[in-house]
């Protein structure tokens, strides 16, 4: 069976909805719903898309595993593994051995070994952060890893060992980023020497470049993603961009707009327009293909399929499904 496999999870639900997208009708349909005793928020992918991990933020704190059927991509129960505490955000590192984490309440970032299966392990590493740590994931070369603390406006910057799971602080240790920006979450472009780092608290988006080399960050561009006219206290949420790298989206919970930018081949931002979707969108997901965005709402209980416009960038709302409680995060597979 070919096709796009949708999974959000679903927090207050405590379940993980498997949604099957048909992007030539643009569509969604539940294909399996997997629940997983807790509320169940971050995901992340194994880089073979073969596995699916999913963090429990209430006690006792574990990440979850999932077999990927490759026909379906159903999930079949592969194991769990403690966790050191509520995590914000997780993410798998380019050769699939390590799972990396981060705790917003715990003021952490951790890691967990990953076995051939992909299988989790107990964590095996941990470092308390500045406050508010929210994400942690490895660069596009996999030499270097960088954790966020949105307490903290920084970026710890780090040499990552994938052969031993070793992590060790970079000169400088940290980016510096705007006192009461709000670091929140991290993409990289595919050549791996540009980064786009979400601010949560001002609702910007930083270009930084990273030396592939020696791994530190330094600043290009500080762009806005608030839509026109705004008025209160921003609220973003989340950053992805289309597999082409042409694109770039960023979610705004308050206004619940996501909006987009076209990338120019330095990796700096253009505002190409904002557009309405789900209620308090947390999380959104672009599709392998790059022809559709899927945005979860907290507070709509449902997720909105969106067509990407190849040439412009555009967003157009083709389909809404609705799904748990409380959707927060979303990830996109394709099918051979």
């Amino acid at each position: 069976m070919s096709g796009t496999v949708v999974y959000v999870s679903n927090a207050d639900s405590g379940e993980i909805s498997v949604l099957a997208l048909d992007e030539a009708r643009g569509t969604l349909a539940l294909r399996q719903s997997v629940p997983c005793g807790g509320t169940v928020m971050p995901l992340a992918l194994r880089p073979d898309r073969r596995v699916l991990y999913a963090a429990v933020r209430n006690e006792p704190w574990r990440v979850l595993a999932f077999a990927i059927d490759a026909r379906g991509g159903t999930l079949t129960a592969l194991g769990e593994a403690p966790l050191a505490q509520s995590m914000a955000h997780i993410a798998v590192d380019a050769s699939g051995r390590w799972l990396f984490s981060a705790s917003y309440g715990g003021s952490v970032i951790t890691l967990n070994p990953l076995a051939a299966d992909g299988r989790p392990q107990p964590p095996c590493w941990q470092q308390p952060t500045p406050p508010k740590a929210h994400a942690m994931r490895a660069s596009i070369n996999n030499r270097f890893a960088y954790a966020a603390s949105l307490g903290g406006d920084q970026l710890l910057q780090f040499a990552f060992d994938a052969e031993r799971g070793a992590l060790t602080p970079l000169a400088p240790p940290a980016f510096a980023g705007r006192r009461g920006a709000g670091a929140r979450h991290l993409a990289f472009h595919p050549n791996g020497r540009i980064a786009w780092l979400l601010n949560e608290l001002d609702a910007t988006l930083d270009v930084l470049a990273v030396d592939t080399a020696g791994g530190q960050l330094s600043a290009l561009q500080t762009v806005s993603f608030l839509p026109p006219g705004f008025a209160g206290e921003p609220w973003g949420a989340e950053l992805r961009l289309t597999p082409d790298a042409r694109f770039l989206y960023a979610s705004e919970r308050r206004s619940s707009t996501l909006a987009g930018f076209a990338i120019d081949a330095q990796g700096r931002l253009a505002p190409i327009g904002h557009w309405p979707t789900q209620t308090q969108p947390r999380s959104f997901a672009v599709t392998p293909s790059g022809r559709f965005l899927i945005a979860a709402g907290q507070l709509s209980n449902a997720v909105g399929l969106h067509a990407i416009d190849a040439a412009s960038g555009a967003l157009t709302l083709r389909h809404e499904l609705a799904v748990g409680r409380n959707p927060n995060w979303v990830e996109a597979i394709a099918l051979a």
